[in-house]
């Protein structure tokens, strides 16, 4: 229980953090910091509450395969927000840009399961 309390105190406070340095300095430098992948970092620093030994490497290590995936998808995903809400407006194209990251997490989550 206490590994959950501190993920959602860890991944919260980023979420506060870039919220107060976007409206100090800028939507711009605040998207940075909204990029810092507290969803990442969080549970690699509280794996150690849960395993110990060889199995927090190896997990640590699927997670950090994970992590590199998911930071690609966003990246992605963000790409197609920007163009697709430029071309067919805000709603629309937000709403493509999840749809399109939804189907392609579904179709990697099946490929790296079962090939």
């Amino acid at each position: 229980m206490s590994g959950i309390v501190i993920r959602f105190l860890l991944g919260g406070g980023a979420v506060v953090a870039s919220t107060i340095i976007s409206r100090k300095l800028g939507s711009k430098v605040g998207g940075i910091f909204a990029a810092f992948p507290a969803v990442f970092f969080t549970p690699l620093l509280t794996l150690r509450l849960d395993v110990k030994g060889g199995e927090l490497v190896e997990k640590s290590i699927v997670l950090s395969q994970g992590a590199v995936v998911g930071m690609f998808m966003n990246i992605m995903c963000a790409i197609a927000v920007v163009y697709l809400c430029t071309k067919q407006g805000w709603k629309r194209g937000l709403a493509q840009s999840l749809a399109g990251w939804f189907l392609v997490s579904i179709a990697y989550a099946f490929i790296s399961r079962y090939f």
